[in-house]
């Protein structure tokens, strides 16, 4: 048996800003960004060598979804971007303007630091030991 995670919905103010921000700031690939009508989009974007899975970029329709733009898990880390070489990564982040609410630490299973996307959402960027 076989399941993968294909994607993750965030919640976006604007379509074309967070298409801007994930593929310029963040070095993501364009997957897809394909209208459905409405105004409406298929828009997903994926670290470069992820895989299947992906982040569906969806603009909030209602007030009750604007409310959550930036604060999807009440003020949680919501994802976890691993990468194969945490200096790199940190610090073409900072050098792009990502805003760091940490200092780089060392845990038990790699080197961590928190980071915020454009709407305010906490992310880690992570490389794991081993």
């Amino acid at each position: 048996m076989r399941q993968a995670i294909g994607a993750v919905t965030l919640v976006v103010r604007d379509y074309d800003e967070a298409r801007a921000w994930y593929t310029g700031v963040l070095g993501f690939d364009l997957i897809e960004d394909t209208p459905l009508g409405g105004g409406k989009r298929w828009l997903t974007v994926a670290p470069p060598g992820s895989g299947e899975a992906r982040l569906l970029l969806a603009r909030a329709d209602s007030p009750a979804q604007a409310a959550r733009v930036g604060d999807q898990t009440g003020g949680r880390v919501f994802l976890f971007l691993h990468t194969d070489d945490f200096a790199r990564d940190h610090r073409r982040f900072l050098a792009r303007g990502v805003r760091f609410l940490e200092e780089p630490r060392e845990e038990a299973y790699g080197t961590v630091a928190v980071f915020e996307d454009l709407y305010g959402n906490k992310w880690d960027l992570l490389q794991l030991r081993g």
